[in-house]
C-alpha cells in the first residue's frame, strides 16, 4: 500500500514536467540572421543618414548613388578589370610574402643563433614604413605590378614571420623528447611535432596577413599606378568624385573580405582536428 501510495504521488511530478522544446532556429542561424540585421541598418543608415543629416553628395554620398556610380564605372571604367588585376596583385603578394615568412620564421625558429643575428636587420625592415619604399620600388621597375606586389610581400612578411617563430619556440620539449625516443630523425620531428605545432600560429598570422595584403597593394597603386582599385580611388580623387572613390573603397574591401575567407575556409580544412571555441555559454 505505502509502496503503491508513494507511485501515485510520483506519477503527477513526472508527468508534469515539461518537456523540453528544439528551438526555432540554429545558433549559425540566429548568427547570420543577426549579421544580417546589422548590414540592413547599417545600411539604411548609409542611405538616408546624411539626407537627415544635411550632408551634401560630395563629402558622403548616399549608398544608392554609389550603387549608381559603381554601374556606371563597370560598363566606361572597366571596373571588373582594375579589381582583377587588383585581386590577382593581392594573391600574389600574399601567397609570397606568406611563404617568406614561413621559411624564415621556421628557420629562425629552429636557430636562436640566427635569430640572434638577424633580428635587428628583420625589425629595422618592419619599422621602415612601407610607403617610404613604394617610390623607390616604381622609380626601379616602373608602372608594373611588381612595384605593388613587393610592397604587399613587406607587409605580409612579418606577422606570419613572427607567429611561425614564436610557435617553434614554444614546443612542447616532453613531445620532441617522445619522438626522439623513438628513433625519429631530425626532418620528421619537424615534420611531426614542431610544424604541427606551428599550425594554428601560423594561421593566426596567415589572417592578419590577408587583410594587410589588400593595404599593401594599395599603397603600391597609389603611390604609383596606372591599373587597379587604388589607381580608380586616386582618379576618383582628382575628378572630385566622391561616390567614385567610395566604390574603390567597397572594391578593397571585397578583395580583403574574400581573401580572408578563403584564410579561414583553408584553416578549418587543415585544422579540423582541434576543438572549437564554444559559442554559448548556456
Amino acid at each position: 500500500m505505502d509502496t503503491a501510495t508513494s507511485a501515485n504521488s510520483v506519477s503527477p511530478a513526472i508527468m508534469t514536467t515539461p518537456a523540453k522544446t528544439a528551438p526555432l532556429l540554429s545558433e549559425k542561424t540566429r548568427t547570420v540572421l543577426g549579421s544580417l540585421l546589422v548590414l540592413a541598418i547599417f545600411l539604411a543608415a548609409w542611405e538616408w543618414g546624411p539626407g537627415a543629416l544635411g550632408m551634401p553628395e560630395f563629402i558622403l554620398p548616399r549608398f544608392s548613388r554609389v550603387l549608381q556610380e559603381s554601374v556606371f564605372m563597370w560598363k566606361n571604367s572597366d571596373l571588373l578589370g582594375h579589381f582583377g588585376i587588383t585581386a590577382m596583385e593581392v594573391v600574389i603578394g600574399f601567397a609570397l610574402g606568406s611563404l617568406l615568412g614561413l621559411a624564415v620564421g621556421v628557420a629562425l625558429g629552429l636557430s636562436p643563433r640566427a635569430e640572434a643575428m638577424l633580428s635587428p636587420y628583420i625589425l629595422a625592415l618592419q619599422i621602415a614604413p612601407k610607403v617610404a619604399f613604394a617610390p623607390l620600388f616604381v622609380m626601379w621597375l616602373g608602372y608594373t605590378i611588381y612595384p605593388k606586389i613587393i610592397v604587399a610581400v613587406l607587409i605580409v612578411f612579418f606577422p606570419v614571420m613572427i607567429n611561425v617563430l614564436s610557435a617553434i619556440r614554444t614546443v612542447d620539449p616532453d613531445m620532441v623528447n617522445l619522438v626522439r625516443t623513438l628513433n625519429a630523425s631530425r626532418w620528421q620531428i619537424f615534420c611531426l611535432v614542431e610544424f604541427r605545432s606551428a599550425m594554428p600560429a601560423l594561421f593566426s598570422g596567415l589572417r592578419i596577413a590577408s587583410t594587410l595584403a589588400v593595404i599593401g597593394v594599395t599603397v603600391g597603386e597609389l603611390v604609383g599606378g596606372n591599373q587597379g582599385l587604388g589607381f580608380l580611388l586616386v582618379d576618383g580623387e582628382g575628378q572630385g568624385n566622391t561616390a567614385a572613390v567610395f566604390v574603390a573603397i567597397c572594391a578593397l574591401t571585397l578583395t580583403g573580405i574574400v581573401t580572408y575567407g578563403a584564410v579561414v575556409w583553408a584553416e578549418r580544412r587543415v585544422l579540423h582536428y582541434l576543438p572549437k571555441a564554444a559559442t554559448s555559454t548556456k
